[in-house]
């Protein structure tokens, strides 16, 4: 699972760098030369919808790493929470539910 995430942070790092580099590469040129409503080119958010673009795709970043922690969290807390099938037979056996033999037998079963 760790191999997993850690792909998933590196390619979409790489997607956030090609982002940023091609908001930033728009910002001097266009058709407009840089002047006019081309792009962003005097009229748009100029460097600053780069920087955005980088903070989203980070939030974007963190909120499926949440997203993936959440999901293998969950799926272990069903199976991790529940009693092992020896401490069942133990508690069974203090009570008195089985004798020793059974007892023996189902162990030796689950081991």
């Amino acid at each position: 699972m760790k191999r997993v995430l850690q792909f998933m942070m590196g390619s979409t790092f790489g997607l956030i760098i090609s982002s940023a580099t091609n908001a930033l590469a728009q910002w001097g040129g266009g058709y407009g030369g840089g002047r006019g409503p081309w792009m962003m080119g005097g009229y748009g958010m100029g460097w600053f919808g780069g920087i955005f673009m980088i903070f989203f795709w980070i939030a974007v970043v963190i909120g499926i790493v949440f997203l993936i922690r959440w999901l293998v969290q969950s799926t272990r807390g069903g199976a991790g929470s529940a009693e092992s099938a020896l401490e069942i037979l133990k508690r069974r056996y203090a009570k008195g539910e089985i004798d020793k033999k059974e007892f023996e037998q189902k162990k030796k079963d689950l081991l």
